[in-house]
């Protein structure tokens, strides 16, 4: 990015914020934000000039943002320009060739979706893409994946879903040992605990098997099926328990992820009860939802029981 003067800095007002910004060569730079806004709307013109760039660490670490949408002619993004945003969930921004810093996205834990500023299509593939791309700085830790021109196509699903069988395969104590010797831990802390360790790891593993599931474009069917696996046998009920600690603790109130897993075949007449005393008074929502699938089950298996007669 171009070293802007700053006694050139301005700003404008939008919504319960404020942007400021700097002029140059009939270009906009967006040098920070402050306000209490939830959902922001980058314009794509201030003084009739195009908005071309979010400086390094224009908007880092907001508490507030869950929402971010920029024009379409941005063309960079500088260095932890959305770093530690940890309520953002979505960003819109055009898939095209970006001049992209470093960490833009950093420990942003909430990242869900990040779609093309450039169209609206809803479709699947268009949907599923959003959540996959996001996935590539998050959960699946691979922000070489972060592709924007890429993103969708043929190529780049197949990088993802190998990045993801790697993931997959991977031993649960596979770096823990090194995490000892190198102290990234205190000592007495859960993380110097195997068992805690591999906890931990299979709780990864399940949130990117849930992930390339719910949102299964061009994923192949023997993959498919071994991720099935995975998740089935780390439901509640099992010696593990990770679908169902995923679902209950990081989705407590999302009812796709509780649709998900009745869908699977996860939630049966052996856990149902477990999971129900599990929800308590939390997520009501939730457990009248399961309560109602119960009923289903017990209405087939009455509509069976009159056959035998």
């Amino acid at each position: 990015m171009k070293r802007l003067v700053t006694s050139s800095y301005k700003t404008i007002q939008i919504n319960h914020g404020n942007l400021t910004y700097a002029v140059d060569n009939n270009e906009v730079y967006i040098i920070s934000y402050s306000g209490h806004d939830t959902e922001i709307i980058i314009p794509e013109l201030i003084e009739d000039c195009p908005v071309v760039c979010i400086a390094k660490k224009a908007f880092l670490s907001n508490k507030l943002v869950k929402e971010i949408s920029l024009p379409k002619s941005i063309y960079e993004i500088g260095d932890w320009a959305f770093a530690r945003c940890d309520r953002l969930k979505k960003v819109s921004i055009p898939f095209k060739n970006l001049n992209l810093g470093q960490s833009i996205f950093l420990d942003c834990i909430s990242l869900e979706q990040i779609i093309d500023a450039r169209g609206s299509d809803s479709d699947k593939k268009t949907v599923d893409v959003s959540y996959l791309l996001a996935a590539t700085m998050g959960i699946l830790d691979a922000f070489y994946l972060f592709d924007l021109e890429a993103a969708g196509t043929p190529e780049w699903f197949k990088q993802w879903d190998v990045r993801m069988k790697n993931k997959m395969e991977m031993d649960d104590s596979d770096g823990f040992s090194k995490m000892l010797l190198c102290g990234e831990e205190d000592y007495g802390s859960n993380e110097t605990d195997p068992e805690y360790y591999k906890h931990l790891k299979r709780m990864a593993k399940v949130r990117v098997a849930m992930l390339r599931l719910m949102h299964d474009y061009s994923l192949d069917r023997e993959v498919a099926d071994n991720l099935l696996k995975y998740l089935l046998m780390h439901i509640k009920g099992n010696k593990h328990e990770e679908t169902w600690k995923v679902v209950l603790d990081e989705h407590g109130d999302d009812k796709a992820y509780y649709e998900f897993l009745t869908e699977i075949g996860a939630v049966n007449e052996n856990n149902l009860q477990d999971m129900l005393s599990d929800l308590g008074d939390r997520h009501t929502e939730m457990k009248a939802f399961l309560m109602k699938y119960n009923d289903k089950l017990n209405e087939g298996k009455d509509a069976f029981s009159a056959f035998e007669l």
